[in-house]
């Protein structure tokens, strides 16, 4: 046989053999060392089916018809800035009403579980050799970027408290009082990071002997509007703009979160005016216009709720403060009118609350709604109600303020923060709302 008409034939049945093994399973699976199929996702051995019968040539129009949306969604991941977010968790593990942030101080970054305020402007953190400090603090030997600041600096200028010597210079060194306790510290600088971001030179005081049991045990992170306030520090980086949801305090879990900058901020959200008081720089001012009580417009004299720049009378918007806290004449009104729409059952009092009832009449309670100048914020239950520890009774999550503070500061705190998107805007002088499940 001739050697070219047998490779031939040979040939010709192995492609008749092809043809029937084919035949009989088109779409076999091939042997687990040969490439990988790659196959249109409306052809024969798909498993996926098109949307409707159609010729192949429609197929592939109707199919490139989306080709718009994936460009803009690629675009997107090219031109996008990256969202700095840190995490926020209720301090319910350390004991505390507060909310923490995770942030990491130092080179190579040692992790700090800080409380979020934002009517505070400097950050402290308790450092190695603290007395009357937690067992977690802040090592400055074990840091690289650690570095001291003496009495010359500007920013030692800007820290309440201030202890330097008259003459000469010296250790930056400060006293300051925090919610009843009081803590020595030494102003000092370090790298900061949050999320993904890092500011190199952040000043914060390295608190070196506490007295009292309410400074947070890993330190705090200031959001005020003054010089030494994270945002101030931070330069042009976050555009004067950050928010936050906070979390229910039922939750262990870092599931709110500290957006800095203006990416990633809601889109549409409805904004009240932000107000200054050049005697209380560092807090956050609201038009608080009113009180509503279901249907009913609480009435008392515009005084207790007004802004005055010289007195700092008004209301401002507080992360560090547990419930909402109004001036006496404001509470009681909305007590009285509360209870009057609940009816039927007898108040009493648990701690801090004295509008508490048994919880079966919780269905009466009528919803609260707080309105601001262009926005009213009309409270979910679970934002002015609590529950004792047994569940057996519900209270009205608002207070008066106490008897020994300035009388004329109302404070929405951040019980009736939770799961809501609260936005700052210090460069267009603009708080916004808006709802957010962050639990």
């Amino acid at each position: 046989m001739d050697v070219k008409f047998g490779t031939t034939l040979i040939v010709i049945f192995s492609v008749m053999w092809l043809m029937r093994v084919n035949a009989i399973d088109p779409c076999a699976s091939q042997p687990d060392n040969s490439d990988l199929n790659v196959i249109p996702i409306y052809s024969k051995c798909s498993p996926f089916k098109p949307p409707k019968a159609d010729t192949w040539d429609n197929r592939i129009i109707n199919m490139a018809s989306k080709d718009p949306v994936r460009v803009k969604y690629l675009s997107t991941l090219v031109s996008q800035k990256t969202v700095s977010t840190a995490p926020i968790a209720s301090g319910q593990a350390f004991n505390i009403g507060n909310y923490v942030v995770r942030v990491k101080l130092g080179t190579p970054g040692q992790l700090l579980f800080m409380v979020l305020d934002t009517s505070t402007d400097e950050a402290f953190v308790p450092c190695s050799g603290c007395t009357g400090c937690s067992d977690t603090t802040f090592s400055p030997k074990a840091s690289t970027s650690y570095g001291p600041l003496d009495c010359s600096v500007p920013q030692c200028g800007q820290v309440r408290g201030l202890s330097c010597p008259a003459t000469g210079t010296g250790a930056c060194s400060f006293n300051q009082s925090y919610a009843g306790s009081s803590f020595s510290a030494t102003l000092v600088q370090d790298a900061l990071r949050l999320a993904t971001d890092v500011i190199p030179y952040y000043s914060f005081g390295c608190v070196n002997a506490i007295t009292g049991a309410s400074v947070p045990a890993q330190g705090l992170l200031g959001l005020g509007r003054g010089p030494l306030s994270l945002l101030s520090q931070s330069g042009s980086n976050y555009s004067g703009i950050f928010s936050y949801c906070l979390p229910s305090f039922k939750s262990y879990y870092f599931s709110g979160s500290l957006k800095l900058g203006p990416v990633g901020q809601p889109k549409s959200i409805r904004t009240t005016p932000l107000l200054r008081s050049p005697h209380r720089p560092s807090l956050y001012y609201v038009n608080f216009t009113g009180i509503s009580v279901g249907r009913v417009l609480v009435p008392f004299p515009s005084e207790y709720l007004g802004f005055n720049p010289n007195t700092g009378s008004g209301t401002i918007i507080d992360s560090g403060t547990v419930i909402t806290r109004f001036v006496e004449p404001v509470y009681n009104a909305v007590r009285e009118e509360f209870r009057k729409q609940v009816g039927g059952t007898t108040f009493t009092s648990i701690g801090a609350f004295d509008t508490c009832f048994v919880k079966t009449y919780e269905t009466l309670a009528p919803p609260i709604t707080l309105h601001f100048e262009g926005l009213d914020l009309k409270l979910p239950l679970e934002n002015s109600l609590i529950h004792s520890s047994a569940g057996s009774l519900a209270c009205l999550a608002m207070a008066a303020a106490p008897d020994n503070v300035n009388s004329v500061l109302n404070v929405i705190a951040n019980f009736q923060q939770q799961n809501l998107r609260i936005l700052f805007d210090i460069v267009n002088n603009k708080v916004g709302i808006a709802r957010e499940v962050c639990n």
